[in-house]
C-alpha cells in the first residue's frame, strides 16, 4: 500500500480521535479534509472551545470542515469534493447518512472504543468499567447506517485493571488505535481483509452519560459502587449528598470493607486518616476523598472537620435526581 496514492477523508472530534489523525498524517495519506464538530461556548466566559482534532488539524495545515449537521446536500457536496477513497471516522459523535458513508470506493471505517458487539454506543469506554468489564478493546469495523452495527475487521483487548478509571481506559485505548487502524488500512486496500458481520444477539448499549449518571445508589453492592466512581471519573463525576443535602463529589480511590454492622446503606460509619467507611448494600466501601459543592477538594478527615462528613449521617438523602440510565 503506497499511503500517498490514497486519498482519505477524517472525521473525528475527543481526544480519542488524535492518535488516529496524527498516524495518518504521519504515515503520510492523503487527508484532503478533516470533518470535525463545531466550536462551542466553554467555561465561565463561554468562550469558543476548538476539538482536539481540529487543534490538531490547524498544527498539521490539514483543510478543516466543520457543519453542525451532516444532513444538509451543501455539507454532503464539500465532503464529496474532497473525492475520498476512503473515509475514517473515530469519536465524532454523528451517526454518518448514506450520502457520506456510500461514496467513497473502500467504503468507512470507524475505530471504535469496545469489543463489539459489546457496547455500541457513545460512551463505550465509561459503561465498560462502570459495569465492571473485565476487559476492554479496540474494535475496527467498516461503517453502516446503524449504530456501532457494521462489520468487524480487526479488533484489539486491553484488560481493565482494579485501579483503571474511564480516563486511564480511554488514554489507552486512543493510544491502541493508530496500530490497528493502519493495520486494518492495508488489508482494506489489498482485499486481504475481509469483514466479519456483528453477532447482535451479544449486543449492549452505551448510551450518552448524563449528569445524573453518577449519583450512587447506597443500596447497591460495594462492587457497583466501586465501579461506578471509576467510571464516571472524569465526567460527570460521581457524587452523592451528605449534612444538610451538601452535595458531595466522590473521587477514585473507593476500596471494599468487611465485617460491617447491619445499618441503613449510606450511613457514615467510621472517619479516620484513611477516609471514611460508608455502608452499601452488602458491605461497606471506604472513601478517601470528596468535594462538597463550592469547595475544594479534600480528605474525608477533613470533610468531617468541617462537619460536612459526620460517623450517623446517611449519604444519598439530597434532592431526588433523575433515574440513572442504565445498559
Amino acid at each position: 500500500m503506497d499511503p500517498t496514492s490514497l486519498r482519505i477523508v477524517f472525521m473525528g472530534s475527543a481526544s480519542f480521535a488524535v492518535p488516529s489523525l496524527a498516524a495518518l498524517a504521519d504515515a503520510g495519506f492523503v487527508i484532503p479534509l478533516v470533518v470535525t464538530r463545531a466550536d462551542k461556548p466553554s467555561g465561565r466566559g463561554l468562550e469558543l472551545s476548538e476539538t482536539p482534532v481540529k487543534r490538531l488539524a490547524v498544527a498539521r495545515g490539514l483543510p478543516i470542515l466543520q457543519p453542525k449537521t451532516l444532513r444538509t446536500v451543501e455539507v454532503q457536496d464539500q465532503i464529496a469534493a474532497a473525492r475520498a477513497d476512503l473515509i475514517v471516522v473515530a469519536a465524532y459523535g454523528r451517526i454518518l447518512p448514506p450520502e457520506i458513508l456510500d461514496p467513497p470506493r473502500f467504503g468507512c471505517i470507524n475505530v471504535h472504543g469496545s469489543l463489539l458487539p459489546r457496547w455500541r454506543g457513545a460512551a463505550p469506554v465509561q459503561w465498560s468499567v462502570i459495569r465492571g468489564d473485565p476487559e476492554t478493546g479496540i474494535t475496527i469495523m467498516r461503517m453502516d447506517p446503524g449504530l456501532d452495527t457494521g462489520p468487524i475487521l480487526l479488533k484489539a483487548a486491553t484488560p481493565i485493571a482494579p485501579d483503571d478509571t474511564a480516563a486511564t481506559v480511554y488514554d489507552r485505548l486512543a493510544a491502541m488505535g493508530p496500530a490497528l487502524l493502519l493495520e486494518a488500512l492495508a488489508g482494506v486496500t489489498d482485499g486481504t481483509l475481509q469483514a466479519v458481520p456483528q453477532d447482535a444477539t451479544l449486543a449492549t448499549l452505551a448510551p450518552p452519560l448524563q449528569k445524573e449518571t453518577g449519583r450512587i445508589d447506597w443500596t447497591r453492592s460495594s462492587r457497583e459502587i466501586i465501579d461506578l466512581v471509576r467510571g464516571v471519573e472524569p465526567w460527570p463525576g460521581a457524587y452523592t449528598y451528605g449534612t444538610k443535602d451538601v452535595r458531595l463529589r466522590v473521587f477514585p480511590v473507593v476500596t471494599a470493607e468487611r465485617d460491617t454492622p447491619a445499618t441503613p446503606p449510606g450511613t457514615v460509619l467510621l472517619v479516620d486518616a484513611d477516609g471514611a467507611v460508608v455502608r452499601t448494600g452488602d458491605g461497606a466501601v471506604r472513601i478517601r476523598e470528596v468535594q462538597p459543592a463550592g469547595s475544594r477538594r479534600m480528605t474525608a478527615r477533613e470533610a468531617a472537620a468541617g462537619r460536612r462528613l459526620q460517623v450517623g449521617d446517611v449519604l444519598g438523602q439530597g434532592p431526588e435526581a433523575a433515574a440513572v440510565e442504565t445498559a
